[in-house]
């Protein structure tokens, strides 16, 4: 039997990327093997020399300083609700959530993945996390997800100069992983003002995570796609569409023809909204 070949440090750097090892948690790597290996044997200690004492200066007894203490998870949404209420701006929004250190996958991404778009769009769509070409780039919706998307929006006759694009979470979660409901509900406010700023006449959401997070519903994409309901933004009431993550749709392409009524349905919204004062 062959055996085979031994990757290379270029392709095992690619294997830890996609597995979601992108940082190194300590300076050098731990031989966790020691344990196993008997401990060498006690030196005998060496005589004492007599050394003549030398005086010292005084120095300054240093004050240990303390780590800033991580929010509580409580605290963390509270103040995540303070500062998203102070935006004026989608500028603004966006500087508060990069200086915002009360979630932690903040640690873990390479930078922040905030929108796409055109802000004065009528129509916003929301999906649930950046994955790892979204975390290079900076931009949602920019993998393979994100060119299904772009052929979806075409066939309705948009592209990304008519909609604006965001995500519920706007760091990558290591690995690609599931948020926790935690990390959710502390992003939360940020897309719920942002959502507020950009003022669409519809809201679209993407994939069961975000239809669940922004409409408030336990039911699955599967019952709550296609049906239109109620975004409440506490000043207005939003359109809005549950329908398909692309991501889903690359790996149940059987369900196409589903997202396809979908589109149809948007466009059909689209075209009876009243012309803009």
């Amino acid at each position: 039997m062959t055996p085979e070949p031994r990757p290379n440090a270029r392709e095992l750097l690619a294997f830890y990327l996609e597995a979601g090892v992108d940082c190194a948690l300590m300076d050098e790597p731990v031989n966790r093997l020691l344990d196993d290996i008997a401990p060498e044997p006690a030196r005998p200690p060496a005589e004492p020399r007599l050394v003549s004492p030398q005086p010292q200066p005084a120095t300054p007894r240093a004050v240990p300083t303390a780590a800033a203490p991580a929010l509580a998870p409580d605290a963390a949404i509270l103040s995540a609700r303070e500062a998203a209420r102070t935006a004026p701006s989608l500028q603004a929004l966006r500087e508060l959530l990069a200086a915002f250190d009360g979630c932690a996958l903040k640690a873990t991404a390479t930078q922040l993945v905030f929108a796409d778009g055109n802000p004065q769009a009528r129509i916003m769509l929301v999906g649930e996390a950046p994955g790892r070409e979204e975390d290079i780039e900076g931009l949602p919706f920019v993998g393979r997800s994100g060119k299904l998307l772009d052929r979806m929006l075409a066939s309705i006759g948009l592209d990304r100069s008519t909609v604006y694009i965001a995500n519920v979470i706007p760091w990558r979660p290591p690995g690609n992983r599931t948020p926790t409901p935690q990390e959710t509900q502390t992003c939360l406010p940020f897309t719920q003002r942002q959502i507020e700023l950009v003022d669409p006449d519809l809201l679209v959401t993407l994939g069961n995570p975000s239809t669940q997070t922004l409409l408030a519903t336990r039911e699955g994409i599967m019952k709550t796609r296609g049906r239109w309901v109620d975004y409440d933004t506490g000043s207005r009431r939003i359109r809005a569409l549950p329908t398909f993550h692309p991501a889903y749709l690359l790996r149940s392409p059987s369900y196409k023809r589903m997202a396809w009524q979908d589109l149809r349905a948007i466009a059909k919204a689209l075209e009876d909204l009243p012309p803009k004062a």
